[in-house]
Parts: structure tokens; C-alpha cells; sequence
């Protein structure tokens, strides 16, 4: 898949400016041509990674109320400029604004927001679109809101697990610190005294002795690595493949990977039932449904679905080679093309998977406290042991 800046007219002969992702420029203008614009020009350009202006706890709050005008059968227009009045800050005023009036001039507001996507996440615009054309676009906003949700409740977890144990591990660092390179050099020297030969001395405190002299090249070296890794990062979220990467990282990290995975099929999923509910083909369902989960791994492996199908081969004979989408979705997808039963089949395994990631984010947080106040604890555990066993040696010998 690749991104593509195009120019375009609306039905009010409005010139429109953009990007989309698409595999090829003909996909991309046929993707144009069913949002009912008039294409002028479209050009690839470098992709880059998906960023968005709007921040994620204020986008959540501008999708549920959206959810909820929809659904209170309010004008969008109105409810709206409500919004806008109420909005938190002003970005998001100005935002919203713009759209409504972009409205009031005739477009729609999936094409309002369509011409607004370094402010929205990728493909918002399309979710919107095909809410709108399948009525259920309350019904989808409300999936969004629920995997949004599961995202931050796993971003959320892991803050909160972690949160308590790191402070307590820097404060206990800066502790260590100031003993290594102003206590532990006088305390060695006094063991120099009590001890003819200093490896006499227990082999623990000797380990402790020996890391006081390089204390402070040592966190210079911690310092550098946490720049080198924050600088390979953001390498890394500039391009596909590296993003893919990351990926295969994610997926391999026990409970964490499995959180990741669920999350991007019911995201899939939920959005494929929309697109079906909206008309479009298999191979626009796959190709849309993949891009609405933000994976490159996900979105590769849709797109070798998609060009299969789109050859005239079944669903399960197109995924026998994928890794991502595992072979119960793809049969589940089969049987409900079979029995005409596709979006309802598509939306229970949105909701299965769903299930499954609350299942490992309950399971995560079970896990991750402990064991980040066990490893503190130890740390400060066997410092404190290090510095006693000497006394200790020298009590049993003097009795």
C-alpha cells in the first residue's frame, strides 16, 4: 500500500485536495471516483508514518460525543457547532468549526474530514463514509470508542504497573549513587583495614566495592543508550518496513503481543462489517478493514488477500500463508459469505476478539505489578545484604 496526493472535485464542483492510501494510482482513483469526486490528478508520494495532530484522549472525547449526536438523531451541522463551543481547547474549536462549516457549504463530513487527515488518525474519514452510507454510522462510532478505549486501557495498565516501581527504582538509584561515589570509597578503605588481604572480604561485597568505581560511567552509558534507542525509534517509525519490524518485536513479547494482536482483528473486523454493510466488495473490505487496525504487517498480508481474491480464488485458499490473520477469522469470513450472513459474522468476531484482549490486559496487569516490585525489591535487597556481610563475618569470628 502506498499514499497518493490527489486533486478532486466535489458534486458542487468544489475543488479538493488530499492524500489516500492505495495500492496502485487506479485503485486510488477508483477509491476517489466512490466518494463521488471527479478526479483531476493523483501522484504518489514518500509515505510516512501515520501521526496525527489531534491528541488521543481528545479525539476519544470528539468521537463519543459524535456517537452520541448520531445516535439522539441531532443535525450533525448543529451538534456540531455545539461541540465547538464546548470544545476543551481552542485547536480543537478552530477544528471543529472548520468542519461544520465546510458542511453548511455542501460537503459532507466524512469529506470534510477526509480533507483534514494530519488532524484526525488515518482513514477516520473513510469510517466515516461508510457509517453514513450503511446508516449505521452512530453504531460504528461506538466500536471505534470501544477499541480506542481498549488501547489506552492497555497504555493505562502498563503506566499504572510500572508507574510506582520505576519511581521508586530511580529515587533508590540516585540513593545508590551518592553511597557508590561517597560512602562506598570510605567504607572500602575501612575494610582495607579490617581485612590484611581484601578479597578476604565476602565476594558479594566485593562485587559492590568494584561497581562503586565505575558508577558514573556507567549511567553516562545507560544515558547514551536510552538516546541511541530513542533516535533508532523514531528511524524505525518513519518507514514501513520498520514499523514492521517493531511489530514482529510486539507480537513476540509475551501477554503484551497478544493484547496487540486481538486488538488489530477486532478493529479489522469491526470495520470490514461496516464496509460490507456499506456495499463494498471483498477485496475493499479486506484492503480497508487491514488499514483501519494501523498495521503494516496486517495491511501487507490483506493486500496478498486481496489481490488472490480479486483473481477469483476463495478467502481460506487466498490466507493459507498468513501469520497475521489466523485461519478461524478467514473461515469465519467464508461461511458468512456463504450463508449471506457476512456482517453479522464479521461484527461477533470484532467482539470475540475484543473479549479476548480485555482477557490478557486483566491477565497483564495481574502479572507486571509484582513483578516490577520483586525485581526492585531485590535490587535494594541485595545492596543492603552487601553491606552488612562483612560485619556479620567479623561478629562470628570474634565469637
Amino acid at each position: 500500500m502506498a499514499i497518493f496526493q490527489y486533486s478532486a472535485l466535489t458534486e458542487g464542483d468544489r475543488l479538493m485536495r488530499g492524500t489516500i492510501e492505495a495500492a496502485s494510482p487506479e485503485q486510488a482513483s477508483q477509491l476517489l471516483q466512490d466518494m463521488k469526486l471527479t478526479v483531476n490528478e493523483v501522484e504518489k508520494t514518500k509515505e510516512a508514518a501515520p501521526q496525527s495532530s489531534v491528541g488521543r484522549s481528545e479525539f476519544l472525547l470528539f468521537n463519543q460525543q459524535l456517537a452520541s449526536i448520531t445516535k439522539a438523531g441531532i443535525p450533525l451541522e448543529k451538534g456540531l457547532r455545539q461541540l465547538a463551543h464546548d470544545a476543551g481547547s481552542r485547536r480543537m474549536r478552530k477544528l471543529i468549526e472548520g468542519i461544520v462549516g465546510e458542511m453548511e457549504s455542501g460537503l459532507t463530513i466524512d469529506q470534510a474530514v477526509e480533507r483534514r487527515q494530519k488532524d484526525f488518525p488515518p482513514l477516520y474519514g473513510l469510517i466515516l463514509k461508510a457509517g453514513i452510507e450503511s446508516g449505521r454510522l452512530g453504531e460504528m462510532l461506538t466500536s471505534l470508542n470501544r477499541h480506542l478505549e481498549i488501547g489506552s486501557r492497555t497504555r493505562r495498565i502498563i503506566f499504572e504497573a510500572m508507574a510506582y516501581p520505576v519511581v521508586v527504582l530511580a529515587i533508590g538509584a540516585a540513593i545508590i549513587t551518592f553511597l557508590f561515589s561517597m560512602v562506598v570509597p570510605f567504607y572500602a578503605a575501612i575494610l582495607q583495614d579490617m581485612f590484611s588481604d581484601f578479597n578476604g572480604a565476602p565476594y558479594l561485597t566485593r562485587i559492590f566495592i568494584t561497581a562503586a568505581r565505575y558508577v558514573i560511567p556507567f549511567w553516562i552509558v545507560v544515558g547514551l543508550c536510552i538516546v541511541v534507542f530513542l533516535f533508532l525509534y523514531g528511524i524505525l517509525s518513519s518507514m514501513p518496513a520498520g514499523r514492521r519490524f517493531k511489530e514482529s518485536i510486539l507480537l513476540a513479547v509475551p501477554i503484551l503481543g497478544r493484547i496487540y494482536h486481538s486488538g488489530i482483528l477486532a478493529r479489522m473486523a469491526e470495520a470490514m462489517s461496516v464496509l460490507v454493510g456499506a456495499g463494498a466488495t471483498m477485496p475493499t473490505c479486506v484492503r480497508l478493514g487491514s488499514a483501519s487496525a494501523a498495521s503494516e504487517k496486517l495491511k501487507s498480508e490483506a493486500n496478498i488477500v486481496a489481490q488472490h481474491i480479486e483473481q477469483g480464488e476463495g478467502i481460506m485458499e487466498a490466507g493459507m500463508e498468513c501469520r497475521i490473520i489466523p485461519r478461524l477469522f478467514l473461515y469465519s469470513v467464508q461461511l458468512g459469505s456463504q450463508r449471506n450472513e457476512l456482517q453479522d459474522n464479521l461484527h461477533n468476531l470484532g467482539q470475540m476478539y475484543a473479549d479476548q484482549t480485555r482477557c490478557y490486559q486483566s491477565r497483564l496487569q495481574a502479572i507486571l505489578m509484582p513483578a516490577m516490585l520483586i525485581l526492585v525489591g531485590s535490587v535494594v535487597a541485595l545492596a543492603v545484604i552487601a553491606m552488612f556481610l562483612p560485619m556479620v563475618r567479623i561478629i562470628n569470628v570474634l565469637m
